[in-house]
C-alpha cells in the first residue's frame, strides 16, 4: 500500500487546474490521486466558491475522508456506488496505480463513465500512445514531480485546452 505523493508545487498546480476546469460549484473526481484531492481540499478551506469532490481509491486509509471516499478497484472498473451517476463530474483527474495496458484500459472505462468530458491523466510517459488511443488525450508540457523521484518519466495528459499544455 505505498503511495507516490506529488511534491507541493505539482499538487498545487494540479489542484488549481482541477478547480478552474470544474468551475464554480463544479464537481470533480480524483481517481487514485489522493495528493491532489488533499491539496484541493486545503485550498478550498480558504475559499467560499467550493467544488464538490469524490476520491476513488483502493487504499482504505483514505476512508478517513468520510462520504467523499469511495473504495475503487480498477479490476472492477464499473463496480461503483449507485450515487456515482454517469457523466456526473465536470472533470476527472486520474493517476492509475500501474503502468500497464490492462490497468489504463480499465481505468479509462471508469473515467469515461464518470466524466462530462474533461480528463486530466497523470501517468508514465510510456503510456502516451495508449492514453491518446483510449481517451484522445494530448501530452502536456507541464511535468509533474513527486516527493521521491520515480524511476519512470512521468507526464500529464488532457483532452481540453489547458494551461498545462504550454
Amino acid at each position: 500500500m505505498s503511495q507516490f505523493w506529488y511534491c507541493e508545487d505539482t499538487a498545487v498546480r494540479l489542484a488549481e487546474e482541477v478547480k478552474q476546469q470544474a468551475g464554480e460549484h463544479g464537481r470533480w473526481d480524483s481517481l487514485y490521486a489522493p495528493s491532489v484531492y488533499q491539496k484541493l481540499k486545503q485550498l478550498e478551506s480558504a475559499r467560499s466558491d467550493s467544488v464538490s469532490a469524490v476520491l476513488l481509491e483502493f487504499d482504505r486509509r483514505f476512508a478517513a475522508y468520510g462520504d467523499e471516499f469511495v473504495f475503487y478497484d480498477y479490476n472492477n472498473s464499473l463496480c461503483l456506488p449507485e450515487a456515482l451517476l454517469p457523466q456526473s463530474f465536470d472533470i476527472v483527474i486520474a493517476d492509475p496505480p500501474y503502468l500497464s495496458e490492462e490497468c489504463l484500459s480499465k481505468v479509462a472505462l471508469t473515467i469515461k463513465y464518470l466524466t462530462k468530458g474533461k480528463i486530466l491523466l497523470c501517468t508514465g510517459a510510456i503510456m502516451e500512445e495508449l492514453a491518446g488511443k483510449l481517451m484522445d488525450l494530448k501530452t502536456c508540457s507541464f511535468l509533474p514531480k513527486h516527493n521521491h523521484n520515480l524511476a519512470n518519466e512521468f507526464r500529464c495528459y488532457v483532452n481540453y485546452e489547458s494551461r498545462l499544455l504550454s
